[in-house]
């Protein structure tokens, strides 16, 4: 029983040591939704090709912004 508590106390990493991981988002859905319009515009409209194009790259440009805002409020130190 105390060794068992003993290992779990050994798992938990020092304080600087965490491991991060990136918010929940929704962006990676719409860059998918937009890359698929832009293919189902390839084969029926270039309307649609622009449409998907414009809503891929605008996902893409927000969550490129997320992340580096997520990695610049991580410590330098870790």
């Amino acid at each position: 029983m105390a060794s068992e508590q003993q290992d779990e106390r050994e798992i938990v990493p020092p304080a600087g040591e965490r491991v991060h991981l990136p918010g929940p988002s929704y962006l990676p859905a719409v860059l998918a939704l937009g890359a698929s319009i832009a293919i189902i515009g390839v084969v029926i409209s270039p309307v649609l090709l622009v449409i998907g194009g414009v809503v891929f790259l605008i996902a893409l440009l927000r969550w490129v912004r997320e992340a580096r805002a997520e990695m610049a409020e991580l410590p330098l130190d870790h």
